[in-house]
């Protein structure tokens, strides 16, 4: 066909596609939503660079993303300058267990301050996962309707812990490996947990009553989760050279190291075919540190043959049990003639009575060198409370020079001249951790970041760790824009798309159209940690807004008390589904 005859052809075709489209008036009328988020910095949560954008929400999901210059809305929030993420998921979160008492420190309470999750939801975090360690309520329909009727600031998914199922079964007699009838009986509940809408199991193989299981048990329960896409989360047997129940005068040689966690994680995925996390990964210990690049070696091996193995981590050098660090082994300070609580000799008696005694004091001497070492040496043990100020802030060996004694008899010195009736005299927190270790985990793009915190409020008496109030504004701030340990980007996508996709969230975790509008905005620049080890009730600094399912729990920089969190479940439990809360 000759050419100015093609053309004529064109454009008649032209022509009549354009008469078969709908007509409409020539200015298209303006999309009206209920929230736009407008001129924003958009970190998406895929680790993609940011874009500007204008985010709009209607129906509690994520309407539109792009150039928007024409909507309206009923709610217009100016974000020019600002960064817009997804809001943040924690996998690893205490604001419930099993151990929890209700009317405590749980969201299964009355008590706003509590369900509204006040130090979680400043944080930008607007998903929690509980039921960690391998404690949960029993059974998990019962905790899952008690938390849906009583509402939550945060969204909330639920985990079966391993250690509740085995207790379930095994009762009070769980020293030992389960039979394989009890393996039997334990799977089953696995399954009933599932089926009332738990996300997966959780397991505290360093805890009673994990610390007993096989690894061919838990993989047995955790070969459940499979037909559920359901997610296996681990504190594993031991994040350092040797577990935390572990004293070298009272346990044999030849317990666990963080090594053999690991390759028992593995193991447990190979077999399964499930997703398994190592969770708040370490290398605690300072005899221990460096060991980061033995785990990551045999994890990124284990991913190259197909399992699906993660981590997540908390971004600080020093871990829960550190705070409350006693140097002194348990053993030495309990009256174990006492009948009870009451008639028990404090711990200052008992441990004069067992130095008294040479081979005691012996192993005694051995014992503390060894948790000295566990918990970071002597320079990194610090005296946080104890009656004589003169040494609070000083470390161990700062002690241990101040008083002209070695830092084992330092220690030893800490419990008799300070309280005598609390363990170790006063409190201490050990700093187990390398920096090195830390960073070396934070940037890896299969580690998650998770807090391993629980509830907590300002007007709160006692000490919690700072990673209550400030783990995911400090992996941003610190490791990301300051230290450049990560890009802003990946440490989005480390709290939002990568522990959706451990959980099996497909709708959250990404500024997208229709995703669930769980959605932060922060000042990049002001984004802080405030909290400090000697002052830790204090919320972040630079965490704007936060929304979750579209309505604000954060707004302009203040808590709104809003309870609009849901039940996710794996999209099986018996509560009949509402659309976006379950997968």
């Amino acid at each position: 066909m000759p050419a100015p005859l093609r053309r004529t052809f064109a454009l008649a075709g032209t022509a009549l596609a354009l008469l078969a489209l709908p007509s409409r008036p020539l200015a298209a009328q303006a999309e009206h939503y209920d929230v736009l988020i407008r001129g924003g910095q958009v970190i998406d949560g895929t680790g993609n660079p940011w874009y500007r954008a204008d985010v709009a929400i209607r129906d509690g999901r994520i309407a539109a993303v792009g150039t928007l210059p024409d909507a309206t809305a009923d709610r217009v929030i100016d974000a020019a300058g600002r960064i817009v993420a997804p809001g943040f998921i924690d996998i690893h979160s205490h604001a419930d267990d099993g151990s929890a008492r209700i009317g405590g420190a749980t969201i299964r309470t009355d008590s706003l301050r509590r369900k509204a999750m006040p130090n979680i939801v400043a944080q930008g975090v607007t998903t929690v996962v509980v039921n960690h360690d391998g404690r949960s309520p029993w059974p998990i329909a019962e905790q899952r309707d008690l938390v849906a009727r009583q509402g939550t600031g945060a969204n909330v998914a639920l985990m079966v812990g391993h250690g509740e199922v085995r207790r379930q079964v095994m009762g009070d007699d769980f020293m030992r490996p389960a039979t394989d009838d009890e393996v039997v009986r334990m799977r089953a509940l696995v399954r009933q947990a599932l089926d009332e809408g738990a996300v997966g199991m959780s397991a505290g193989l360093e805890y009673v009553p994990g610390r007993w299981s096989t690894t061919d048990e838990v993989a047995a329960l955790v070969g459940e989760l499979t037909p559920y896409d359901a997610v296996y989360i681990s504190h594993q047997r031991s994040e350092g050279a040797d577990p935390m129940w572990y004293w070298p005068s009272q346990d044999a040689p030849g317990a666990p190291t963080l090594v053999d966690a690991i390759m028992e994680t593995i193991e447990v995925g190979r077999r399964s075919g499930a997703r398994v996390v190592a969770s708040h990964i370490k290398a605690k210990g300072a005899h221990y540190w460096g060991s980061s690049h033995t785990a990551i070696q045999l994890i990124e091996r284990a991913r190259s043959e197909g399992v699906r193995v993660f981590a997540d981590q908390y971004p600080y050098p020093t871990s829960g049990s550190d705070g409350s660090t006693v140097l002194i082994p348990g053993w030495a300070l309990q009256d174990e003639a006492a009948t009870n609580r009451r008639d028990a000799r404090p711990p200052a008696v008992m441990l004069e009575a067992n130095l008294a005694d040479p081979d005691a004091a012996a192993a005694i001497r051995g014992d503390i060198a060894h948790e000295i070492r566990r918990r970071g040496g002597a320079d990194r043990v610090v005296v946080f409370e104890y009656p004589d100020d003169a040494v609070v802030g000083l470390s161990l060996a700062e002690v241990a020079e101040a008083w002209g004694l070695d830092p084992v008899e330092a220690a030893i010195q800490l419990q008799l001249r300070g309280d005598p009736s609390r363990r170790g005299g006063g409190r201490l927190r050990g700093f187990s951790m390398s920096e090195d270790d830390v960073n070396t985990y934070a940037a890896l793009p299969w580690v998650a970041t998770a807090s391993d915190g629980g509830l907590a409020h300002p007007d709160d008496e006692g000490s919690v760790h700072p990673r209550f109030y400030g783990t995911f504004p400090r992996k941003i701030a610190w490791y990301a824009r300051d230290a450049g340990v990560l890009s802003v980007e990946s440490a989005v996508r480390s709290m939002t798309s990568l522990p959706a996709l451990l959980m099996g969230f497909r709708d959250r975790g990404q500024v997208r159209e229709g995703f669930v509008a769980d959605v932060v905005v922060f000042d990049l620049d002001t984004l802080d940690d405030q909290t400090t080890f000697f002052e830790p009730h204090a919320y972040p600094s630079g965490i704007e807004h936060v929304l979750v399912g579209g309505e604000p729990v954060v707004d302009g920089g203040e808590l709104t008390w809003a309870l609009p969190g849901r039940v996710i479940t794996n999209g099986r439990g018996s509560r009949p589904a509402t659309d976006g809360d379950s997968f």
